[in-house]
C-alpha cells in the first residue's frame, strides 16, 4: 500500500485550497497596488514545497483516530505558513539569493526598489520588506491555525505544543546565527541546531500536534512515538539537508551547488568532516568555508575534503540508523494501520529526498 492510497494526493490538493482560500482573503486592502508585491511575493513562496508538516500533522491526527474532515487540512496547512515565515527569514540571515529556484524575498523586494527608482539603499529595502513579510506569513499561520474550525477544546488541548513548536524554532535560528559566530562547531552542537532550527518542527512537533488534536491529551505512548520516531525523523531530515547543501543537484534543489559552503553553514556534515580531517585539509575547510565568493573549484575542493575524509558516507550512515530505529519506534506504537503506513513512507520520502 502507498500513501496515495490513503490520501497523500488529496492532503496536498487539500492543503494548497485550504492556503489559497486563507491567503486571497489576509491583505487588508485587496487589490492595493501598493500591497500586492507583499502579496505576490507570499504566494510564490507558498506554491512550492513538500508539504511534508502537514503530512506529518494529518497523519498524527489519523493516527490517533481522527476522521477526514476540512478542519483538519486547514489547521495543518497554518504549518506551511509558519515554514514560509522561517525562510524568508532564514534567507535574510543568510543572504541567500535564490529559493526554490526563484529570488529570495529580500531580493525580489531589492529589485523592486531598484527598477522603481527609489530613494535609499536598495538592500535595505529588500531585507526590511522581507522581514515584515517573514513577520506577516508567521501572524497568518497563528490566525488560520486559530480559526481552522477544530473543536475549541482540541485546540485548547494542542495549543501548549503549538507555542511550544514555534518557541523551539526561533530559538533555533539563534543558535544557529551563534553557531557560525562561534566560528567553530561539534556535531553535538550543530545536531542541537538542527533539532531546534529544523528536525523538531518539521517532523516531531506536527506530528504530536495531530495526535493531541484528535486524542485530546498526549497520552504516553504518543509521546514515545513523538521522541522514538519523530525525533530521528526529524534529526535524519536535517541531515540530508546537509548533504543536499553541498552535494544537491541545482536543478533539483533550486539553489546553486554548494550554497551551504558559501553561506558558512556549520551543519553537522561540517563538524564531522572537521574533527576527521588533517591538520592542513582542515585548515582549508576553514579557509574556503563562509566565502561568499566561493567558485566551482573552491566548491569542489570542499566536496573532496568532506568525501575524503570519510565525513559524507558517515552522515549517509547516520540517516540509515535514525531511519531504521524511527521505524522500529513506529512498529511498536498503536495506531491505525493506514497511518502507520503513510509514516513509515513519509520517513523515507523525508530522508531520501533530492530536494
Amino acid at each position: 500500500m502507498t500513501t496515495d492510497a490513503v490520501g497523500m494526493d488529496t492532503l496536498r490538493t487539500q492543503v494548497e485550497r485550504a492556503l489559497g482560500e486563507f491567503v486571497e482573503r489576509q491583505l487588508p486592502a485587496p487589490g492595493d497596488p501598493e500591497l500586492e508585491p507583499l502579496r505576490t511575493a507570499a504566494d510564490e513562496l507558498l506554491s512550492g514545497g513538500k508539504r511534508l508538516r502537514p503530512a506529518f500533522c494529518y497523519w498524527g491526527w489519523r493516527g490517533a483516530g481522527g476522521t477526514d474532515v476540512p478542519e483538519i487540512f486547514t489547521a495543518a496547512a497554518s504549518l506551511e505558513l509558519l515554514q514560509a515565515s522561517a525562510l524568508v527569514h532564514d534567507d535574510v540571515m543568510d543572504k541567500s539569493d535564490l529559493r526554490r529556484g526563484m529570488p529570495s524575498a529580500h531580493r525580489r523586494f531589492q529589485a523592486l526598489h531598484e527598477k522603481s527608482s527609489w530613494q535609499g539603499s536598495a538592500a535595505q529595502f529588500g531585507e526590511g520588506a522581507a522581514i515584515l513579510l517573514g513577520n506577516l506569513l508567521l501572524i497568518w499561520s497563528g490566525e488560520m491555525w486559530r480559526t481552522s474550525g477544530l473543536p475549541p477544546e482540541s485546540l485548547a488541548a494542542a495549543q501548549p505544543v503549538h507555542d511550544h513548536m514555534r518557541t523551539e524554532l526561533m530559538c533555533g535560528q539563534y543558535l544557529d546565527l551563534l553557531e557560525q559566530a562561534h566560528g567553530e562547531n561539534t556535531f553535538e552542537s550543530a545536531l542541537r541546531v538542527a533539532l531546534f532550527k529544523s528536525g523538531k518542527y518539521s517532523v516531531e512537533q506536527p506530528l504530536r500536534l495531530g495526535l493531541v488534536l484528535a486524542g485530546g491529551e498526549l497520552a504516553p505512548w504518543m509521546d514515545e512515538l513523538c521522541t522514538g520516531y519523530g525525533t530521528r525523523v526529524g534529526i535524519a531530515f536535517q541531515l540530508r539537508d546537509d548533504i543536499l547543501g553541498v552535494f544537491g543537484d541545482p536543478a533539483q534543489t533550486g539553489k546553486p551547488a554548494g550554497d551551504d559552503l558559501r553561506e558558512g553553514k556549520r551543519t553537522m556534515l561540517v563538524a564531522r568532516t572537521l574533527a576527521a580531517a588533517s591538520p592542513g585539509a582542515a585548515e582549508t575547510v576553514r579557509r574556503l568555508l563562509g566565502d561568499p565568493g566561493l567558485d566551482e573549484r573552491g566548491v569542489e575542493t570542499l566536496r573532496q575534503i568532506i568525501d575524503d575524509t570519510g565525513a559524507l558516507q558517515e552522515c549517509e550512515d547516520l540517516i540509515g540508523e535514525y531511519l531504521a530505529d524511527a521505524l522500529s519506534a513506529l512498529d511498536g506504537a498503536p495506531i491505525a494501520a493506514e497511518a502507520r503506513t503513510a509514516l513509515t513512507e513519509l520517513a523515507i520520502a523525508a530522508t531520501s529526498r533530492k530536494t
